[in-house]
């Protein structure tokens, strides 16, 4: 009643200066204009709520609409070597109907050395990203230091629930999920490749770093060992341990070698490459870039692929699934990569066998 009286009274100003009723007690029928004014305010109050609440409501659900979902993109490499996994993210974004600047937001954050990979995780964690995409245990490892809330997509990792990541592949239940693959299980195929490209090598040194986990290097070891091979376990200390990994594997008459999948690699593998040929160690790697950059064989998944199908993931998550809830999944598609021109420099011939069932080969 207080809202109306305002109104009520510039209604009656108003029929006053109209001559509807008025101050003089001699009108016939003074109670009967005020009953009208009264009236006519009421609908005015009405009205001007109605109008105030039509308003109000597109202004309401513009305000939940103008918050354009925020994703944290977290990678450790050089641009050069990033910048595929880059393009594969946002050509997924695209595939489900997702443009950056326009209906979401990507801030990126690169680090070309494992030690920075801590204070970057921390920044991106400080944005408040509704998502954050990344590959690799230690940059998970380093995520999850800054929150156990915002949700974790890796798109790359090696069995999630050895590494402390999830408690099943099934079921993650933590901020963590993605795509994983078994690394046991393709180390067991790289050392297939290994001996069949070159079955004269009998002692071969395994790279591994804290990355990876024990479980790993344990399956790597008995594989060796069931292909008639003798392993030779050698521990990555960083990456400046690089060189020194080498001379020990020479120093133990390794004959040839594999590096156990870890993101301390990744950075590292055109040195590794060079290395490699320079102590004449034909190895086999986890993945094409390796083989793009000297490695003699490369088997594995493929890295663009798995990118791309982060955003699935991403899409999943925006629309509320939870990442607790979120399965594992799987690479699709794999790849096996030769590079003549490396065979060539260690003066080694590639078997038919293997070069006909290569993805690619590099002359």
């Amino acid at each position: 009643m207080l809202a109306l009286r305002p109104l009520t009274a510039i209604v009656m100003r108003l029929a006053r200066r109209r001559g509807v009723g008025g101050d003089n007690p001699s009108d016939a029928e003074p109670s009967r204009f005020r009953a009208v004014a009264s009236m006519t305010a009421i609908r005015l109050v009405v009205m001007v709520s109605l109008t105030l609440a039509l308003r109000s409501a597109p202004l309401v659900a513009d305000g939940q609409q103008a918050r354009t979902p925020l994703i944290g993109f977290l990678h450790l490499g050089s641009a050069a070597t990033t910048g595929g996994r880059i393009a594969a993210f946002q050509e997924g974004l695209r595939e489900l109907g997702y443009s950056e600047g326009q209906n979401i937001v990507v801030q990126y954050r690169r680090a070309e050395d494992i030690d920075r990979v801590p204070g970057l995780a921390a920044e991106l964690v400080g944005l408040k990203p509704d998502v954050i995409v990344t590959a690799g245990g230690n940059q998970v490892r380093a995520l999850r230091q800054s929150t156990a809330t915002i949700p974790i997509v890796v798109a790359v990792t090696s069995d999630p629930v050895a590494a402390g990541l999830a408690d099943s592949l099934a079921r993650p239940g933590g901020n963590v999920t993605g795509l994983a693959f078994q690394d046991a299980d393709l180390s067991t195929k790289r050392l297939q490749l290994l001996k069949e490209s070159l079955p004269g090598v009998s002692r071969v040194a395994v790279f591994w770093d804290g990355a990876a986990n024990r479980a790993s290097v344990k399956a790597t070891e008995e594989a060796a060992k069931a292909l008639g091979l003798k392993p030779q376990l050698v521990e990555l200390h960083g990456p400046r341990g690089l060189e020194r990994a080498f001379e020990e594997a020479k120093r133990g008459r390794a004959q040839a070698l594999i590096p156990l999948g870890s993101s301390t690699f990744a950075p590292l593998r055109q040195r590794f490459a060079r290395l490699a040929i320079q102590q004449r160690l034909p190895a086999t790697c986890e993945n094409r870039d390796f083989a793009l950059d000297g490695c003699l064989i490369s088997y594995g998944p493929s890295f663009d692929d798995m990118f791309r199908r982060t955003a699935l993931y991403v899409d999943k998550l925006l629309k509320g699934a939870r990442a607790s809830e979120l399965p594992f999944e799987q690479p699709a598609k794999f790849e096996l990569m030769v590079n003549l021109k490396t065979a060539r420099a260690l003066g080694l011939t590639i078997p038919p066998s293997v070069l006909a069932r290569a993805d690619e080969v590099i002359q």
